[in-house]
Parts: C-alpha cells; structure tokens; sequence
C-alpha cells in the first residue's frame, strides 16, 4: 500500500516537473520571439513540438520561421497547426501569407461545389466544439420529444415535434463535422516540399523522365509510398510524379 502511495506521489511530482519545464521553455521562447531573436525562439519552440505538440505552439513556430524566411518549415508548421486546429482564423491567415511567399502558385482544379461547402462548414468549429454541440442537441432532442408526449394543446406538440426533427438534424450533422475533423486529424497523406527544388519524375528512379520542378513550400498529396526511397504524389492542378522521400516532410 506504502510503495502504491509513493508511486502515485512520484508520478505527480514528475508531472508537476514537467508542466514546470515547458512553461518555462514556452516563457523563454516567446521572450525570444518578442525581442526578434527569431533563430531561438525557432529552436525553443520547436522542443515544445516535440514535448508538448498543440496547435499553439505549432503556430509559434510557423511565425517563428516566417520570420526568418524560411517559408518552407512556416508553411510546413502552419498546415500541421491546421490539421488540429481548423477553424482558427489566424492560423489560417498567417498559412495563406507564407504561401504567398512561395515560388509555385500552383492553380488547383475545381471541384464540385457541393464539397467546397461542407469542407468549409467542418471547418466553422473546433471538433471539441462539433462535439459539445452535437452532445447539447441530442439532449434537447430528447427534451422535445418529452414535450411532444406530454403536450395537451395540438400547437404545443407540432413546435415540440418540429424542434425534435431541426435538433436531431443539427446532432447528425455536429457528429458528421466531427467524425470528419477527427479523420482529419489522424491521417498523414500530405506533405510540404522543403528541399530548396525537387525534380518531379516519371518513374522511382533518377534517370526517370522529368515532368516538373516543385520547390520549397509546395504542398504535396501522397498516392504511393510502398517504397523506401520514392513517393508517387500529386499536386493540386492534378499534376503526378515521383519524388525522394527526403525532398518533403509530413504534415
């Protein structure tokens, strides 16, 4: 019973520790940031992406490397800040200004309107907002349809039935936003050139044909990587090619 005790007490003192030593790291790296030493606060930040990932410090560290040009880890850290965060504005923002600074201005193709829209609309909350909304609807779909049973006036049950039906419908679709921000989250099939400029060719092979050139911030969708060294990708015009799995990192 002792050493249970003492177990639990040591790992609240470790936790206590850590929670103490990334406030500190996130203290000094935003002090870097804000009297402009931008290459340590790169480097501060970048530790608390790897102890501690949150879209926060994904964030500091895309403004960080912005500010000192580098755009292909900005974009980078922006787009991983994205993925966990969707519906921030700032990050959003800040995302379209580093790619603005980018060398390719790659046009993508259309696609059916329908989903742009509710790519747009999964993206208007958080998931842990989407979720708390269809949580709250589901309640209040039961609380009208209780109204609806014990209504005694004809008008009292059409607005309870009608409210049931309009929640239940906002609960499907709070959990549909949902499920699909958490998809989201968990898949890894996009990638942000970094090499200064890969050559896009036919095959997985150096002596492969050349079909175009992608430089550093280019954003890239993965179609194969079975191999070890290449990877099938493709970009948003539609253009596809292999490149060295070392020319891009992982969103």
């Amino acid at each position: 019973m002792k050493r249970d005790i003492l177990v639990i007490l040591l790992a609240f003192v470790s936790l206590f520790a850590q929670a103490a030593t990334l406030a500190e790291t996130k203290t000094l790296a935003d002090t870097a940031y804000v009297q402009g030493d931008y290459e340590k606060a790169v480097k501060l930040y970048a530790k608390l992406a790897e102890q501690n990932p949150n879209a926060e410090v994904f964030y500091n560290l895309g403004c960080a490397y912005y500010r000192i040009d580098d755009m292909a880890h900005s974009v980078l850290w922006f787009e991983r800040a994205l993925k966990l965060d969707p519906s921030s504005k700032d990050i959003q923002f800040n995302l379209e200004m580093a790619r603005s600074k980018t060398i390719d201005k790659i046009v993508p193709q259309h696609e059916f309107i329908l989903f742009t829209y509710f790519r747009s609309m999964t993206n208007w909350f958080s998931l842990h907002t989407w979720t708390i909304i269809g949580l709250l609807c589901f309640v209040l779909t039961l609380v009208s349809l209780l109204l609806f049973w014990g209504a005694g006036s004809i008008t009292m049950r059409k607005a309870a039935f009608s409210s049931a039906v309009l929640l239940l419908l906002v609960t499907v679709l709070s959990n549909v936003c949902a499920q699909q921000q958490r998809k989201f989250k968990q898949i890894h099939t996009s990638g942000i050139i970094i090499a200064p400029a890969v050559t896009v060719k036919s095959t997985p092979a150096d002596n492969g044909n050349d079909l175009f050139v992608l430089h550093e911030g280019s954003k890239v969708e993965i179609l194969d990587n079975s191999l070890k060294e290449w990877c099938e990708v493709t970009i948003a015009d539609g253009k596809q090619g292999w490149i060295p799995k070392k020319s891009f990192d992982l969103i």
